[in-house]
């Protein structure tokens, strides 16, 4: 089942486009149509949870009667410029508030976070960020975390280093009933072992040299919340004897002290190593496994879902733009010989890659030949016409249109010898318009006549589209 988003409704672009942006950085999903295109959208109303209309006032009450016939039950917002006309009673009794443009956000937020219909929405990404990708592999991740997230058992996550478990672990904890409470996460592999004792439960002034003050252990910093034991397979013998014990018993003590504090803290653990392996060899309890092991989520390595690189790829340069790491794109031909590489790294080596490409090509176009030397033995498939502009679909949102899928690296269009001037010279207006058309033409044909791909894939809003296609039908 599709989420609920929201609709808005408004022939002034300018005014749209900043309406959309803002509610699409505060996270709720957005339709954004025309006046003429509504009656169709308001068809499938159920699929929203609020309505944003701005109409000239000239067409404000008859575009209002429609809106408020077809979507009685949800709240309507009216957008209005500021210092424009009063508006009537009629209009004002159709709609629930009156919203002046430009507003500021902190009226915007406060208007949506009293709606109890939108309080509800799940943010569009949120629960699932970091979990890039459409391949079967991944969506069964996902499926996994929506089963398990709510209640409090134990999760094992299972992987080859790289592959992202702690993006796992912090889906989890954000899904979970615990994600207003800390997500504290411990490298068990990267402590020293007679070190994690106080590290996991804490100590108290002079337990031993060098323990000037008390300090809380990992397991208090985390109560109510989740702690994540990264590298759980390394954790030393002795230390597997006491973990098992506050599982067990949900109890603990600080180094130094015989006082017993309680616990109520949702474990999430993950390794590498094959843990029966590890049983076999004496260096792992089975005891211990066995309490770990109440919901294993096995992590695939990238080699297996090599379909899923454009969309890591998109999310990797997305969060580095976020963090004002700079920027990169990439063409279909680098994607296409990024695919076949076998990732031993898994995604930890791809998010080196791309960052790498971002500062030697800054803000650059990177081709299959600017990749490193390792990746130029791939041949480069002839045909790469792959379909990456749908976003990936998670487990509640199935084959929804995200604005922000991986765009397309545009090919510049060849101009020198093969574009001849006519000795009798062109009319260079209809010359732009017929290339222009044609153009449109093969995208709606590519994207089977679905506007808004066809929108991605010339890199323009899809109400700019809608409105080219109207000029060509009254030609």
């Amino acid at each position: 089942m599709v989420s609920p988003g929201i609709l808005l409704i408004d022939d002034n672009v300018i005014r749209a486009q900043q309406v959309e942006t803002i509610l699409k950085f505060l996270e709720y999903g957005v339709t954004a149509v025309g006046s003429g295109e509504c009656q169709g959208v308001l068809q499938e109303i159920d699929d929203y949870a609020a309505v944003f209309v701005g109409a000239a006032s000239e067409k404000q009450a008859s575009l209002l009667r429609i809106v408020s016939d077809k979507a009685a039950e949800l709240p309507i917002f009216l957008l209005v410029e500021k210092d424009s006309q009063p508006v009537s009673s009629a209009i004002q009794q159709m709609v629930t508030q009156i919203l002046e443009w430009p507003t500021v956000y902190s009226v915007l937020a406060g208007l949506l976070s009293d709606l109890p219909q939108l309080r509800a929405l799940p943010r569009k990404g949120s629960q699932h960020k970091g979990l890039a990708g459409r391949s079967k592999a991944i969506q069964k991740t996902r499926e996994l975390i929506d089963q398990v997230a709510k209640s409090d058992a134990t999760v094992l996550i299972l992987g080859e280093s790289g592959t992202g478990k702690e993006v796992i672990a912090q889906a989890l904890h954000r899904a979970s009933l615990r994600k207003d409470k800390p997500f504290v996460p411990v490298n068990c592999g990267a402590i020293p072992g007679e070190l994690l004792e106080s590290e996991l439960f804490g100590h108290e002034k002079g337990a031993f040299t060098g323990a000037l003050t008390t300090r809380q252990g990992r397991f208090e910093l985390a109560e109510g919340g989740t702690l994540f034991l990264d590298e759980i397979g390394d954790m030393p013998m002795p230390m597997q004897v006491k973990l098992l014990r506050v599982l067990q018993e949900r109890t603990f003590e600080r180094v130094g002290s015989n006082k017993t504090i309680q616990c109520d803290v949702r474990i999430i653990a993950a390794t590498h190593r094959q843990l029966e392996q590890e049983i076999q060899e004496k260096r792992f309890r089975e005891d211990l496994f066995y309490r770990l092991n109440v919901f294993p989520i096995e992590v695939p390595p990238l080699r297996e879902r090599a379909e899923d690189i454009p969309y890591l790829v998109h999310d990797l340069v997305k969060r580095m733009e976020a963090s004002n790491r700079g920027s990169v794109r990439l063409t279909r031909n680098a994607i296409a010989l990024l695919m076949q590489h076998r990732w031993p790294g898994n995604v930890r080596e791809l998010s080196n890659l791309i960052e790498r490409l971002a500062i030697i090509y800054p803000d650059a176009v990177v081709d299959a030949s600017d990749l490193p030397e390792k990746f130029q033995g791939y041949p480069i498939p002839e045909d790469t016409s792959l379909d990456w502009t749908e976003a990936e679909p998670t487990s509640d949102n199935e084959g929804a249109v995200d604005e922000e899928a991986p765009a397309r690296s545009v090919a510049p269009i060849a101009v020198g010898k093969s574009i001849q001037l006519p000795e009798q010279g062109i009319d260079l207006k209809e010359y732009l318009t017929d290339l222009e058309n044609e153009l449109i033409r093969q995208a709606l044909e590519e994207c089977n006549g679905v506007v808004a791909h066809a929108a991605k894939l010339l890199n323009m809003r899809r109400t700019t589209l809608v409105e080219k296609l109207r000029k060509v039908d009254a030609a």
